[in-house]
């Protein structure tokens, strides 16, 4: 990596050179950058100390497999096999088990970064590169890559047992969110994974979900069946641990209807392996890249459509009233509900939730159509603004649209100014508002 950046024209910028991503800020694909592939692999695995040493290229897919093999878990795996550690860090992630986890840097004991300046620095909580540590989250990339990542780990057991529990009221479930994430248990047993999923204005389930040792017979979601499916037709599942976690991925929570991959003939066809949320996003990029879904709309005379991918955290007390506006102005569903809370009082400075609030992220992604004359970000200005009011917060690794000023004062510009210019003074990483808003 040293003599790749040495090669580097003096004070050219700097990309990374890698064939996949999650992000959804689509751009033309472009040559050179620094070839970052071969950092991919999982280092090390401790069982007694239950840490994991892993590159940070490494996919969630591979961490897992690793850790599973000695009975362990990185404490948030991320929906989609394919988000690498790095990624997960440098953006955000979440999962079901946030509630009593956080976010995945949380679990981070130190970070082995590349800075735009040239150097590889070793970030910890304490010591030289402590401000670096801290505001690495949300920082995507403009503040250097990660090349090696330290985690810790927790203990798994065989299955996880799920209830899917249904409400008719958005409040009632919200109230119910933070009971069972107060008391870690529901009606008497206990639940190591929370999440939802709204249907409609009157159709929202909790799924709770438990490790257990035995189960009288285990679901497959990974073929025909269909994991989003089944929340409304049975109140108790039971899945194998590696399958709970990736149960998401196989048709991109329910996205890969939009591709067809749910028509029960087109299901019966479509590879199995292909049955991956990779697969289904290399799809949507092709049809970004060369506009084929806008030009059937236009030639069917339809309405042009806002991709709306978002996912955004507002307090647990205000749910009831997010999803209201949404259901009315957005019309969005299904909608995926996962409380987290974060586990680590420390200041992350540049996504600053509440450590004593109990937040839901609310995930969507669809496309809305737009009325005459408004313009091609409408409903996505609509939500930032909403959420802002309910103060609550967005992730960054879709479009966003917030004027300069507004962006940094949601995302702490004058602490990630401090460091960007000690890290990269040079400027040959793009900045936050660069990167996140102007794709660049």
């Amino acid at each position: 990596m040293r003599e790749q950046y040495a090669a580097l024209p003096p004070g050219s910028p700097i990309r990374l050179a890698k064939k996949t991503s999650n992000l959804f800020r689509f751009r033309e694909p472009a040559g050179g950058g620094l070839d970052v592939r071969r950092f991919n692999r999982v280092l090390s695995v401790d069982p007694e100390a239950r840490t994991a040493d892993v590159q940070g290229m490494t996919t969630y897919e591979d961490l897992a497999d690793a850790t599973l093999a000695h009975g362990l878990m990185p404490l948030v795996v991320p929906q989609l096999k394919t988000i690498t550690i790095g990624g997960a860090v440098a953006g955000l992630g979440i999962e079901s088990s946030s509630f009593r986890n956080g976010l995945p840097h949380e679990s981070v004991r130190e970070l082995e970064v590349l800075t735009p300046d040239g150097r590889v620095v070793v970030a910890r909580p304490d010591g030289e590169h402590a401000t670096l540590f801290r505001a690495f989250p949300n920082s995507y990339g403009t503040l250097g890559y990660a090349l090696r990542v330290s985690i810790e780990l927790e203990p798994v057991r065989p299955y996880v047992r799920l209830r899917h529990v249904r409400f008719t009221d958005a409040e009632q479930c919200a109230a119910t969110i933070a009971e069972v994430c107060a008391a870690r248990e529901f009606r008497g047993e206990p639940v190591d994974f929370v999440d939802g999923t709204v249907f409609e204005r009157g159709e929202l389930y909790l799924t709770l979900g438990s490790f257990a040792d035995r189960a009288p017979g285990v679901s497959d979601y990974t073929g025909r069946d269909i994991y989003y499916r089944s929340i409304r037709r049975k109140e108790i599942d039971h899945l194998a641990v590696r399958d709970y976690l990736w149960r998401w991925d196989t048709d991109w929570f329910w996205c890969s209807a939009a591709l067809g991959a749910q028509h029960p003939v087109l299901r019966r066809l479509w590879p199995k392996r292909y049955l991956r949320s990779d697969v289904y996003r290399r799809l949507v990029a092709l049809d970004r890249r060369y506009g084929l879904s806008t030009r059937i709309d236009a030639l069917a005379r339809r309405p042009a459509r806002e991709p709306v991918i978002q996912d955004v955290e507002v307090p647990v007390g205000r749910l009831a009233e997010f999803l209201d506006f949404f259901h009315s102005d957005i019309g969005i569903s299904p909608v995926w509900l996962c409380p987290l809370k974060l586990r680590n009082p420390q200041a992350w400075p540049l996504y600053p939730l509440d450590p004593d609030e109990l937040y839901v992220n609310v995930g969507f992604w669809a496309t809305v159509p737009l009325g005459p004359g408004q313009p091609e970000d409408t409903h996505n200005r609509l939500i930032e603004r909403t959420v802002t009011e309910l103060g609550g917060h967005k992730s960054l690794y879709s479009t966003a649209h917030y004027p300069e000023d507004e962006f940094w004062r949601l995302y702490n510009g004058t602490a990630y100014r401090a460091v960007k210019s000690e890290y990269d003074p040079d400027g040959r990483l793009p900045d936050l508002y660069q990167k996140c808003v102007r794709a660049q």
